[in-house]
């Protein structure tokens, strides 16, 4: 196009879009800074000379007055390009004493981004680092806040907390021999805890505290010291009404908020066991949850149910402020998760599908497509972001294997295959580094790392 080359141009010649002075600009007022920017839109396109796309666009929009060619909207980005340059560089400067390895980027943020360049590697580069195995189907994981430990639960009731270094020694034996650290030496289970009676259906660790909380299918959440070496049993036992199926920790610790077969979310004060619950009935579920999950910053958290919804909560609250119904075509929600910045919301659905929810405006952006070849799905599982969040990752149950998009564009990245001998019930991402947990009925829980190459 003309603008793309050649000098800026400028002079008396080149007609603008008229803008109000910078000292009325309206920041506030999306409605009004929209329409100017399809005015700069439409002005642009008839300037670099493509009348026809300028007239469509120009149909949908109804600019009044009519838009003049012009080439004012280039030179507003090339005049933002640089800005973001230099923010970027400043910012490259503050962060010059960091790891590359340990820093995260600036994660999912479609508000001021359409491409990111990522040093992240694509989940089909991942290869499995451990395998551990259950009595029983192997349902529930979680990493710890620090990705230094993860955990396991199955059917058989029980729940092992597993040493990542540990395991990643044990898959590189001579990178092990060269450690002398006690973090690469012994066995990678550290603990093993037996306290409930039924199936384990959830885990997640404290964000603070060396305390890992567990739900069952035996009506209870339990919560486990493992700062101690001969722990078995739970410190504290909370008692709920029905079957345990999710549970999320606010991120201060103080509170966790635990969803059951049961319609009515209920939120559990740690230290006291004391149980909150939103007193207007129309705010519920119609039917049990399946998901539940803190924002990063605690000022909402959301929920799933069998009954096709997904729902928003007021952090302090505790009520419910936004409803998407039938999020995923009246099909059964299986996971939600935000981004760190919790402007977004990855859902899964048993219709196989994976949206993104911005929730500012409730609509979903983008929809990664591909996965469930089969159709409707039988089990639940979980879409989840890798540790940049750059990548999306979901395991398909036809097939056994992990299905991955760029977060972004939603393009397609290779298959992996998972090894699993049977539907993969849970998969969870470390925060922090290039490894992730699938767990599945195969009895089997399987560790996965991205090893760095060696130089």
């Amino acid at each position: 196009m003309a603008a793309n080359s050649g000098p800026l141009p400028s002079g008396p010649g080149i007609p603008t879009v008229p803008l109000p002075p910078p000292d009325t600009l309206e920041t506030k007022n999306v409605v009004k800074n929209r329409e100017l920017l399809y005015r700069l839109m439409v002005s642009q396109l008839f300037y670099d000379g493509n009348q026809k796309q300028a007239l469509e666009v120009q149909s949908v929009t109804n600019p009044d007055p009519p838009c003049p060619p012009s080439d004012r909207l280039f030179n507003l980005m090339m005049l933002g390009l640089e800005y973001e340059m230099q923010r970027k560089r400043k910012k490259e400067g503050l962060t010059a004493s960091i790891s590359p390895d340990s820093f995260l980027g600036p994660g999912l943020d479609l508000e001021f981004e359409t491409e990111m360049h990522t040093n992240a590697a694509e989940p089909a580069m991942y290869e499995t680092a451990y395998v551990t195995s259950h009595k029983g189907p192997c349902r529930a994981g979680a990493f710890s806040p620090d990705a230094q430990m993860v955990a396991t639960g199955s059917q058989d009731a029980s729940i092992k907390i597993l040493d990542v270094s540990r395991m990643l020694a044990k898959s590189a034996p001579e990178a092990g021999m060269e450690s002398s650290g006690p973090e690469s030496q012994g066995h990678p289970v550290i603990r093993t805890l037996y306290d409930h009676v039924e199936e384990v259906t959830c885990l997640e660790f404290h964000p603070r505290e060396p305390i890992l909380a567990s739900g069952s299918r035996d009506y209870t959440v339990k919560l486990f010291d493992y700062s101690k070496t001969s722990v078995k049993k739970a410190f504290r036992t909370i008692t709920d009404a029905d079957q345990v199926k999710c549970l999320s920790f606010h991120p201060g610790g103080d509170f966790i908020v635990v969803g059951t077969n049961h319609s009515v979310i209920r939120l559990y004060d740690v230290q006291t066991a004391q149980a909150f619950v939103c007193n207007i009935p129309s705010h519920q579920h119609t039917s049990g949850i399946t998901t539940i999950k803190y924002s990063p910053d605690a000022k909402v958290f959301a929920s799933g149910s069998r009954d096709g919804s997904i729902k928003i909560w007021d952090g302090v609250s505790n009520r419910c402020v936004n409803t998407f119904i039938k999020a995923h075509g009246g099909a059964e929600v299986c996971s939600v998760t935000f981004t760190r910045n919790g402007k977004y919301l990855l859902s899964t659905g048993k219709d196989s599908l994976v949206k993104l929810w911005e929730l500012n405006t409730s609509r979903c952006l983008i929809a990664y497509t591909g996965a469930g070849t089969t159709g409707k799905q039988e089990h639940k599982t979980q879409a989840v972001f890798n540790h940049t969040e750059d990548f999306v990752m979901f395991p398909d149950e036809a097939t056994t294997s992990l299905c991955a998009w760029n977060s972004r564009n939603a393009s397609r990245k290779h298959l992996l295959s998972l090894g699993h001998n049977g539907p993969v019930r849970h998969i969870s991402h470390s925060p922090t580094t290039a490894a992730f947990l699938t767990c599945s009925d195969d009895f089997r829980a399987r560790f996965w790392s991205r090893r760095a190459p060696n130089h």
